[in-house]
């Protein structure tokens, strides 16, 4: 079963992870691009077109990275997969038995490859040294652990929808699509959590940022800090921000559902999964969790992690076969208490 991989790259960071990386990148870009019609990699060049026109007026400070990154690995597809957004997610914030706030979170995206291809990126910024659970040519940040700051994920937030009922699914995903690339101008969700492990040095810094700064779509970010009341959940619009403080259970619904939103995944998943993680112990073996409904056919990688240890990050990768229902372990299970050694990029 493969290893995950820990990089070094607190000089020159992700795009020092894609030039170490180059032929990891390309495989995984081919995998996750592997069920798209031939048609549909024609296409690529004109949508990377979009994505980076898109990124070059926003509020990141990281387009040149996503450039170079594009120019070192050579292929069309960089921007796009860069600018798709995750599918679904579920995290738990707790405390655990030994009183550090932990955090559970499974990934899930319909693209093959991503669990195979999983990587660990010791990166830094001026506030210091975090590990950063990606893919080689990624630019933003969906998974990290800060020691001795703070731990933080992503969910996707709720759709906005204007016409009920499924036949107006499509209606809405397309106006809020267009709304956001013509209009909006804030950050990528991935891309401001990027920037606050880099300059943020505490739990409340990051929070304070990132319900802060403008957005250019909706999102869920859950943060652990390195004591037991140092946990919340923001929930954003593009620039608005709700912050709940305490234990956490988050799907891909607002805690309390608002007039206008609809759930990913529709109320009865989500509620499953939050059941399931509701049930589960605090002090649960390592990924008891991982289990349906929360692991799906969708999965790529689950994780565990806190701050309050330097060694408190664990991941493990999935991939699921064509014929099967569930996916499969694609890794072997990664913790920086193994003492894993790092891969200089």
């Amino acid at each position: 079963m493969r290893q995950i991989p820990l990089l070094d790259v607190r000089e020159g960071g992700p795009i020092a992870h894609a030039a170490a990386r180059v032929a990891a990148a390309l495989a995984l870009r081919d995998a996750c691009l592997a069920p798209m019609p031939r048609w549909g990699h024609v296409c690529l060049a004109p949508v990377d077109r979009l994505a980076r026109a898109w990124l070059r007026k926003s509020a990141s400070r990281y387009f040149e990275d996503l450039e170079r990154i594009a120019e070192i690995l050579g292929f069309h597809g960089a921007a796009t997969l860069n600018m798709s957004y995750l599918f679904a997610c579920t995290t738990q914030a707790f405390v655990d038995p030994f009183g550090a706030p932990t955090i559970r979170r499974s990934l899930d995206w319909p693209f093959r490859g991503l669990g195979r291809g999983v990587e660990i990126a010791w990166a830094a910024g001026p506030a210091g040294g975090f590990y950063n659970v990606t893919w080689p040519g990624a630019v933003g940040v969906l998974t990290a652990m800060a020691p001795g700051r703070f731990s933080a994920v992503i969910n996707q937030a709720p759709m906005r929808r204007r016409v009920d009922g499924a036949a107006g699914f499509p209606y809405d995903f397309a106006l809020n699509l267009t709304n956001a690339l013509k209009n909006e101008t804030g950050w990528p969700p991935d891309h401001l959590l990027r920037y606050a492990f880099e300059t943020c040095a505490t739990f409340e810094e990051a929070v304070t940022l990132l319900s802060r700064e403008p957005l250019a779509r909706p999102a869920l970010f859950t943060l652990t800090g390195t004591r037991p009341h140092e946990i919340a959940l923001i929930e954003r619009t593009e620039r608005d921000a709700e912050v709940l403080r305490g234990p956490v259970i988050v799907a891909n619904d607002w805690q309390d559902p608002r007039s206008g939103w609809r759930g990913r995944m529709g109320p009865e998943n989500n509620e499953a999964r939050r059941a399931l993680m509701r049930q589960t112990p605090a002090g649960a073996e390592s990924f008891a969790w991982a289990i349906p409904p929360v692991l799906n056919h969708t999965t790529r990688l689950v994780v565990e992690m806190t701050s309050a240890r330097d060694d408190g990050l664990a991941a493990r990768g999935y991939e699921c076969a064509p014929w099967r229902h569930l996916p499969e372990p694609a890794t072997a299970d990664f913790r920086l208490c193994d003492g894993a050694a790092a891969i200089a990029a």
